[in-house]
């Protein structure tokens, strides 16, 4: 009896636990049955988060993209096109000849009267010191009758008037900078036409006289040629050269405000205005 009634409280036993692993089981059901949609919305949100982070990098990607393309067309429209600049001003520069020697020269003013054409003072000064003022003025295979007016031997200027009208050439309202390209045309050995490109490397004065000093290498008949920046506008006058063994490169010019300052009235043409 006593093993029956045991048995008894034993199947009582198992039944209230079966009961309670039951409530147990259903508990753990019920919470995964509403962790799901819990789970699903973190997915989601998690998916989303992705997506947005992704899409943010593509703009940025095309932002930069964007960026590099104005720099790039910055770039090309800032590009010196030389070529244009050489072929435009060649109907303005002429060879000055003298029965001592030959030189170069620019025009600077253009009207109704003709065109009054600078070059150096030493270009012409041995027929000037002589009574003469008659030159000839050369371009290609034209040559027409050239009259000195006017000599600043100090400053090393002069102008020759001829009856014929050339277009004037634009300078420059200020100096230019260190480092800034320019060209160097005039008609070296009487080479007319010639350019050649270089630098601004230094500002000197010598023996009272300013100029700028410019890497374009120049030779015998540039004197009284136009440099020119990038804008085609003249920003002085070639005038000598330093010779020696070793050196390269280190040549002269008188800057165009003294041209514009001593002896003629130059088309002055302002600096851009800086971008915002």
């Amino acid at each position: 009896m006593t093993l029956v009634r045991a048995s008894r409280e034993m199947q009582a036993v198992i039944r209230h636990r079966a009961g309670r692993g039951g409530i147990l089981l259903l508990c753990l059901a019920g919470l995964l049955l509403l962790g799901a949609p819990a789970t699903s919305i973190a997915l989601t949100l998690r998916e989303q988060t992705i997506n947005a982070a992704r899409l943010a990098a593509d703009w940025q990607s095309i932002s930069d993209l964007q960026t590099r393309l104005q720099s790039l067309e910055g770039r090309i429209g800032s590009e010196t096109n030389w070529t244009t600049i050489a072929s435009a001003v060649q109907a303005s520069v002429f060879t000055i000849a003298t029965t001592n020697g030959l030189g170069s020269g620019w025009v600077a003013r253009s009207g109704s009267g003709g065109s009054e054409i600078v070059t150096n003072f030493h270009v012409v000064a041995e027929a000037w010191n002589a009574g003469e003022v008659s030159v000839q003025v050369r371009q290609g295979d034209r040559s027409v009758d050239g009259t000195i007016t006017r000599a600043e031997r100090g400053e090393d200027l002069a102008t020759v008037h001829i009856a014929q009208r050339f277009p004037a050439l634009q300078t420059a309202p200020g100096r230019p900078q260190l480092g800034d390209a320019v060209l160097a045309v005039g008609s070296p050995l009487g080479l007319g036409g010639s350019v050649s490109l270089g630098v601004i490397s230094g500002f000197r004065s010598l023996e009272g006289a300013d100029y700028i000093q410019f890497s374009a290498p120049i030779s015998p008949g540039n004197s009284g040629g136009p440099v020119l920046d990038r804008q085609g506008r003249v920003v002085a006058v070639t005038a000598a050269k330093f010779e020696g063994q070793g050196v390269e490169a280190l040549s002269l010019a008188i800057p165009v405000q003294a041209v514009c300052r001593l002896i003629i009235t130059c088309t002055l043409v302002p600096l851009p205005a800086a971008s915002p």
